[in-house]
């Protein structure tokens, strides 16, 4: 099959590649000249234009990236040419998208993939939002990118970016659990082997994934992780977790707690903390505060 991939940074470049070993026949655009195969997104349609229906991937930043990119194929793309927008974004701009593409006849199809830079080698986890028949022409570009059994068709348009969403939610609350975990075996004081700890929760423990098998290994190399700075960005999709979960009143406190954490995480002091530790002081003369002169 023959597929227009729109971004080639870390997970574009590498789903193009894998569709490559897979057999298919990518053509890659991406805005950084270095490994794309045409200079714009006019000759990315134009080299499709062999194919009785053209299919362009989008794998760009989430926001004004995707949104300039979709609004650029729909002026592009004819009926019966299908969009598949495979970045991380909201469900709702998804749908929308999907409706303005519908008055061109252009069909579309949202796809949460996770698997990161391991998936070149160890396939995709793919949640796909569309219509059914839209799914099953996709059907050979999804079988080569997915490990085994790591497809879905989750539902209608929306469905793969909000299916995305809980699932980086999840993420979110199971690394700050294991960040805790790994905190408090280092806080002890009974001389326990951190390394030794970590990697045996790998082994038949409850506990055990993919996310603990990283850990482990950065352990191994740096038990202290002192070259590692505390800060975590958010990609965004735990605040829309989070929101989603207040407007269908569905308690996600641990998510919700994961996701402030990492803003706490961006803090050199917080000032939160700070009006605790001066409270602290005043009610009770903890000693607390730093005393100065004056």
């Amino acid at each position: 099959m023959k597929i227009g991939m729109v971004g080639l940074g870390r997970m574009g470049g590498n789903m193009a590649e894998r569709l490559g070993r897979g057999g298919h026949e990518v053509v890659g655009y991406d805005t950084s000249p270095g490994a794309r195969d045409v200079a714009s997104l006019d000759e990315l349609a134009a080299a499709l234009s062999d194919q009785p229906r053209r299919v362009v991937w989008v794998m760009v930043p989430a926001g004004e990236p995707t949104e300039a990119t979709i609004r650029a194929l729909g002026e592009l793309l004819g009926p019966g040419d299908l969009v598949v927008d495979g970045g991380n974004s909201n469900n709702r701009d998804s749908q929308r998208r999907a409706a303005e593409l519908a008055e061109r006849g252009i069909r579309f199809v949202d796809a949460g993939v996770s698997g990161g830079i391991w998936g070149l080698d160890l396939g995709y986890c793919i949640m796909a939002g569309g219509d059914a028949q839209d799914i099953r022409d996709l059907q050979p570009i999804f079988d080569a990118l997915v490990t085994d059994d790591g497809f879905a068709h989750v539902g209608p348009v929306g469905t793969g970016h909000f299916t995305k969403m809980v699932h980086n939610g999840i993420e979110y609350a199971l690394m700050h659990a294991y960040g805790e975990g790994y905190e408090l075996l280092r806080a002890s004081e009974l001389g326990i082997d951190v390394p030794a700890a970590v990697e045996v929760w790998r082994h038949g423990s409850v506990v055990r994934s993919w996310l603990l098998d990283l850990l482990a290994e950065a352990v191994v190399d740096e038990p202290g992780l002192e070259s590692v700075r505390g800060y975590a960005e958010d990609s965004g999709e735990g605040r829309w977790t989070v929101q989603e979960a207040i407007d269908l009143a569905v308690p996600t406190p641990t998510i919700a707690a994961a996701l402030f954490a990492r803003f706490t995480s961006r803090q050199d002091d917080s000032p939160a903390m700070q009006a605790v530790a001066v409270l602290r002081d005043r009610f009770g003369g903890h000693g607390t505060l730093e005393q100065t002169d004056g």
